[in-house]
């Protein structure tokens, strides 16, 4: 079964920019090697990530993030099962509060900063879709 996991949690102190290509090197490697897509923001502390893959392997690797010191406050925004994948071309994208992104990540915010926890589901799932298309990815 193809499932989509969106989860967000706070960063547990500062997040530099060494700290995010680890990040991002890690979550490539490992993702592709259990068929694991998606995409992770990061925004005012904030980390977002949409996963999809395998029903089995998300739960899992979802379990691990939940054990990485990095994180704290996780919550899952929203699960389902789907029927293709929407990052099916990279096994890990980036996007992160560039000058370029600012006005897509205030487009689906109800206040002045960022907050997924605070996002609908159907605004979560049109933040992605835009995401797909439209930002400047890091990586």
């Amino acid at each position: 079964m193809l499932v989509q996991l969106t989860y967000a949690s706070r960063t547990a102190g500062i997040v530099g920019a060494s700290d995010v290509k680890e990040i991002l090197a890690a979550s490539t490697r490992n993702n592709a090697r259990v068929g694991v897509t998606g995409a992770l923001c990061l925004c005012n502390g904030i980390f977002l990530q949409q996963l999809e893959g395998d029903k089995t392997e998300v739960n899992a690797l979802y379990h691990r993030l939940l054990r990485d010191e990095r994180h704290r406050d996780p919550a899952i925004l929203d699960f389902c099962e789907i029927t293709q994948r929407r990052f099916g071309s990279w096994s890990m994208g980036l996007l992160s509060t560039l000058e370029e992104n600012r006005q897509l990540f205030q487009k689906y915010s109800s206040s002045r900063d960022f907050d997924p926890y605070a996002m609908s589901i159907p605004s979560l799932r049109a933040f992605f879709s835009e995401v797909v298309d439209n930002v400047r990815w890091l990586g």
